[in-house]
């Protein structure tokens, strides 16, 4: 059974924009972004992200390009649970950027304080609340340097004054880095 999730999308998102896609639940937010980080390959149609013609990398390759130009923040944040959230902000580094120890520590350190969680480095998920979470997430999705940054509903699972928190942390580190922000 083959279901259209997108059908009949065009569009470009210039570097260094922020762009926010909504619509009701099943529109194909979430599929959309997913094409985009190469987590999806499209069935039809061409889609280039960074001069990248996406749809033909295999998987290996798909995913040495995520790595090297995507960041990603989940609405349930997809934390590693055995690691601290020091640990969960480094992995990128070392498994796909491969960073030298020094400015690995220095790096996440500075993430951790920028996204204001610099309290909790030793702590593991279990032990933060969802806000704090989500911090961790946020600062993992920066640590690359990442041209584009998907945010899918960043701020779903967590309360009012929280998700402005989130949403405020995603503007200042946008407007800081200059990084494609696709919420």
């Amino acid at each position: 059974l083959v279901v259209p999730a997108i059908r009949g999308v065009d569009f470009s998102i210039d570097a260094g924009a922020f762009v926010c896609f909504v619509g009701p639940s099943g529109s194909g937010k979430t599929t959309l972004l997913n094409l985009i980080g190469c987590l999806d390959r499209p069935t039809a149609g061409s889609l280039n992200v960074l001069d990248t013609e996406v749809g033909d990398l295999d998987r290996r390759r798909a995913a040495a390009f995520r790595g090297e130009h995507i960041g990603f923040v989940f609405q349930d944040f997809n934390l590693i649970p055995v690691l601290t959230a020091h640990e969960n902000v480094e992995y990128p580094l070392i498994m796909v950027q491969h960073w030298p120890p020094a400015e690995r520590r220095e790096r996440v350190r500075n993430l951790l304080a920028a996204a204001g969680i610099e309290a909790q480095a030793d702590k593991r998920p279990d032990q933060l609340s969802g806000g704090q979470k989500q911090r961790v997430a946020l600062a993992r999705a920066f640590a690359t340097e990442p041209a584009i940054l998907l945010a899918d509903e960043p701020t779903g699972n967590l309360d009012g004054a929280t998700g402005r928190g989130i949403v405020d942390l995603l503007f200042d580190l946008h407007e800081r880095r200059g990084t494609t922000l696709i919420l």
